[in-house]
C-alpha cells in the first residue's frame, strides 16, 4: 500500500476546491484581514486556510516565517474571543504550504477586530466570508437558550410578510411591518431557530424566506 505524502495530502485538498470549509491564500500580509477569514470559520463550522497557495490551486510556497506569526497574531489578538488553531506546515514541490485549521468555536460569534478596533462577525457562504447580519448575530447569542415563540398578532404579521414577498431583506421587513427594528430582528432569528424560515445570500445581499419542507 503506498504511503500518502506530504504533497499527496495537500494536492488532495487542493482537487477540493475552495468550498465553505477551505480557502486558499496566495500570502498573508495583513493580520486583521486574515481574522476575517478566521472568524467565518469558526462561525461557519470549522474549515481549513492552505496559506502558500493560489486561487487558480498551484503551489506557491509561503514567503517567509512572519507569515507565521501574522496567522497567530489574527488568531490571538484580532479574534475575540481568541481562537487556538492547528497549524502544519508540509514541503510541496519544494515548497512550503501551511494548513492552518480553524475549529468551530463554542463561543459564538467570534468577532475580528477591523482598522478602527471595531468588532465584526463573519460567516462562510461556499467559497466566501460574508458579514454576519444583525439576525445571525442574535441567533448565535440566544442559540443556547430555551427559545418558545408565541404566535401573537406580530409574530404572525412577520411570517405573513415574508410569506406574500417571497424574500424579504431585513430592512424591507422593518419597514413594511411597521415594527421596532429590535424586535424584527428577534422575530427573525427565532424563526430561524425553529427552522420555519431561512437566510439566503444573493447577489451581496441577505434575504429572508419561508423554509421549505
Amino acid at each position: 500500500m503506498k504511503q500518502t505524502t506530504d504533497a499527496d495530502y495537500i494536492q488532495q485538498l487542493i482537487t477540493e476546491g475552495e468550498h465553505v470549509h477551505q480557502d486558499f491564500k496566495f500570502a498573508i500580509s495583513d493580520a486583521r484581514k486574515i481574522a476575517k477569514s478566521l472568524s467565518a470559520f469558526a462561525n461557519t463550522g470549522g474549515g481549513r486556510l492552505l496559506i502558500g497557495v493560489k486561487d487558480n490551486g498551484k503551489i506557491a510556497g509561503i514567503r517567509s516565517e512572519e507569515e507565521l506569526y501574522m496567522i497567530e497574531a489574527a488568531a490571538t489578538m484580532y479574534c475575540k474571543p481568541s481562537l487556538q488553531l492547528d497549524n502544519r506546515l508540509y514541503k510541496v514541490e519544494g515548497k512550503d504550504v501551511l494548513e492552518v485549521y480553524v475549529p468551530e468555536s463554542k463561543e459564538k460569534p467570534v468577532y475580528a477586530l477591523d482598522e478602527d478596533n471595531r468588532p465584526k462577525a463573519y460567516l462562510r457562504i461556499k467559497d466566501e466570508t460574508i458579514l454576519a447580519t444583525p439576525v445571525h448575530l442574535n441567533v448565535w447569542f440566544h442559540n443556547k437558550e430555551e427559545v418558545v415563540v408565541t404566535y401573537t398578532e406580530k409574530e404572525q404579521s412577520i411570517l405573513n410578510l415574508v410569506g406574500q414577498h417571497g424574500e424579504l431583506t431585513l430592512n424591507k421587513c422593518v419597514r413594511l411591518s411597521g415594527l421596532p427594528r429590535k424586535l424584527v430582528i428577534g422575530l427573525l432569528a427565532d424563526f430561524i431557530r425553529f427552522d420555519l424560515v431561512e437566510p439566503v445570500f444573493r447577489e451581496h445581499t441577505f434575504y429572508f424566506k419561508l423554509k421549505s419542507d
